[in-house]
């Protein structure tokens, strides 16, 4: 599988950034990395593949994972209350921000069977294969 990164606000943040600081400014605002992609872990299993997405601090209710023409698109999005404005704060230093993963799927994924979970930061994502692309255990070959 080849993830596709989905950066959308990065190259008009950049741009903003550059208009109105000297570039040695974007270190003090995280330039690039101000907006995370999360880390994925992908696992190539006998029966399955197994995607691992750090993204702690988020709700399970927070993503959506969609599959179609054969392309896995795993998003999120954290959305600040309106009760977090009332509040006195001398320094804000927490952002929450969206993400959008793409990841091309490979032709022996069953589709429908995809399962998902989170816990501890972690979305796990299970990619059932096809009982075709299941690799057959290792067998000795007697020479004749």
């Amino acid at each position: 599988m080849k993830p596709t990164i989905y950066r959308p606000f990065v190259p008009a943040f950049r741009g903003l950034m550059d208009e109105f600081f000297p570039k040695a400014m974007t270190s003090v605002f995280g330039g690039e990395d101000f907006f995370t992609t999360p880390a994925v872990n992908v696992k190539d299993l006998e029966q399955s593949f197994h995607l691992e997405v750090a993204a702690p601090g988020l709700n399970k209710d927070d993503f959506k994972i969609e599959v179609e023409n054969g392309i896995l698109t795993v998003s999120a999005e954290k959305r600040k209350s309106a009760e977090d404005q009332t509040d006195n704060y001398t320094r804000r230093e927490f952002h929450f921000a969206s993400f959008k993963r793409s990841f091309q799927l490979p032709e022996h994924v069953q589709e429908d069977q995809i399962k998902a979970s989170y816990a501890d930061g972690i979305l796990t994502i299970d990619l059932p294969k096809n009982e075709k692309a299941v690799a057959p255990k290792g067998r000795t070959i007697e020479i004749q």
